[in-house]
This record gives structure tokens, sequence and C-alpha cells, in this order.
């Protein structure tokens, strides 16, 4: 009951409304007093409250032979009705801050943490996005955004997608032009990466344990390395698998002192080596 209140709260009501609507759906049609003694209102406060939901659209008043009684709009009616207000509300609030909103004067970086706070940006970072969506991504966040990235694809967004799970079958979730290669980090979390129209990068990592960090910006430098890397993983992760053994023999030993020093810190391998180790990893998603 108490979470039921808290809903009708968090739309609106006050807590008397919220009560007085629940007494009536669990028993109607009720008159004041009756209403009063249902749902512990004060008898005082009783009409002021059914004139109240009468006007929200939450009541209707019925005019029978032993006076006035009330019974209650069905809940899928009433939640039609506050969510065709609430939408219209919404509309005409982002038309009218559109109108007195000025650009920032300085690009922004947004700090979040949560799983839920990493959905809702990703979620508006893509809904934002109107020309190009480069995302890296593993088949959990890639799942949970596929209805915003399929709104992207089919209002002419051009989509490529980088899968550093490199599922071996689809999950249903990436679209666009989809490449899949083990290129994120040997670590124990997961990496969402968004970069919407070469102009906003959302990063986020995501442990085990379904904690989230995410980072979210316009700053030029990040936007153009978060670019960079997917574009680059997939051109480097592409040429290795092609070229594979091959690529050694093709190699000046100048080059390869090069690529040997420029390996992940703390490992003896080089970075060639390094990159082959994580590209013939099997993949962890078999998804069907």
């Amino acid at each position: 009951m108490a979470k039921i209140l808290t809903l009708l709260q968090r739309l609106g009501f006050g807590e008397y409304e919220a009560k007085a609507y629940v007494a009536l759906l669990k028993s109607n049609p009720l008159n004041g007093y009756e209403l009063a003694k249902a749902s512990g209102l004060p008898r005082a406060n009783v009409y002021a409250v059914l004139q109240k939901l009468e006007e929200r659209g939450a009541a209707v008043r019925l005019d029978t032979p032993e006076g006035a009684r009330y019974a209650p709009v069905s809940p899928e009616e009433l939640t039609k009705r506050l969510g065709s207000r609430f939408q219209e509300a919404l509309h005409d609030a982002r038309d009218s801050l559109e109108k007195i909103a000025t650009p920032a004067e300085h690009e922004y970086v947004w700090n979040a943490r949560g799983y839920v706070a990493l959905q809702e940006h990703a979620s508006a970072c893509v809904d934002a996005t109107r020309k190009r969506l480069l995302v890296a991504v593993w088949p959990e966040e890639a799942l949970a955004l596929a209805g915003n990235v399929a709104r992207a694809e089919a209002r002419g967004v051009e989509i490529t997608t980088l899968c550093l799970a490199a599922c071996a079958k689809e999950c249903g979730g990436c679209r666009g032009r989809v490449y899949r290669y083990r290129v994120a980090p040997e670590k124990r979390t997961r990496w969402l990466v968004l970069v919407s129209d070469e102009a906003e990068v959302l990063a986020g990592e995501i442990s085990h344990g379904e904690e989230a960090l995410t980072v979210r910006t316009r700053q030029r430098v990040l936007v153009e390395l978060a670019a960079w890397y997917i574009r680059h993983s997939i051109a480097l992760a592409t040429l290795l698998s092609d070229l594979g053994s091959r690529l050694k023999h093709l190699l000046k030993p100048e080059t390869k002192s090069v690529l040997a020093s420029v390996g992940p810190a703390g490992q003896k391998a080089g970075w060639l080596e390094h990159m082959y180790q994580i590209l013939n990893q099997p993949s962890e998603r078999t998804t069907e």
C-alpha cells in the first residue's frame, strides 16, 4: 500500500488525494462520510479532496436518490490521461525553454555514478544523434540500447558498431555496420563508448556487480580520441586478422623494435604480440 501511495504522489497526487483514490478503488461508490471512514481522512477535508480528484479526472460524482456518491476512474484511463497531460506539459516546457536558451559558453563534462545513470545518459546521447553514431559496446548494453539505436537508424543515422565481445552469433542489439573484435583491455569490466555526430562522447565502465562510472562531454579532444579509438580499433583489428602471421615477415627490424617498445605497461609482450593475444581469445558470448 505504501508503495502505491508513493507512486501516486510521484504522479502529482497529494497525500490525501492518493489515499482517497485508493480507497475508492477498493470500494465504490462512496459518499463523503464513507470515504473518510474507508481512507482514514479527516471528515473536514474529504470534500475538498474529492473536488481535487474530480478536477484531476481521477474520480466522478454520481447523483443518486440518497445524495452524491463518488466512483474512481479506472487505473488504465487515469494513467493514459496523466500520461497525455505530462507529455503535453513536457513539450510545452521544452519549446518555452528552447526559446530563451543560449549556447553554453564552456564545454561541459558530466560525471555520473550508477548503472541507471549510465543508461539514461546513453539513451539521451543516442536519441540526440542526427547524422553519425559510433558505438563500442558489449552485448548487455547493446540490448539495453537496442530500441534507441533502432530508432536512430530508422531516422537515417549512419551507425558503426564495434562489438567488444566479438560475439560468435548476433545478439540482436548491434546495428548498422557491425565489426566484432576483442580489442578492449583485459579487465573484469565492460566498456560502453558512444560518439554522437562527432560532437559528443559518452564513455562508461561497468563492473560485474553492475556498478558503473560514466563520463559524457563535448570537449573536443575527448570526442576525437574516442572516435579515433573506435575507428583505429576496427581498422587495426581488420588488418591484423587479415594478415595473420604473414605480417611479421613484412615488417622491418626497426618497425618490430618500435612495436615491441610500445606494448602494454607491466607486460613483456610487445604491442603486436599483445594484439594477437587479445584478438585470438575465444568469444565469451555465443548468444543465440
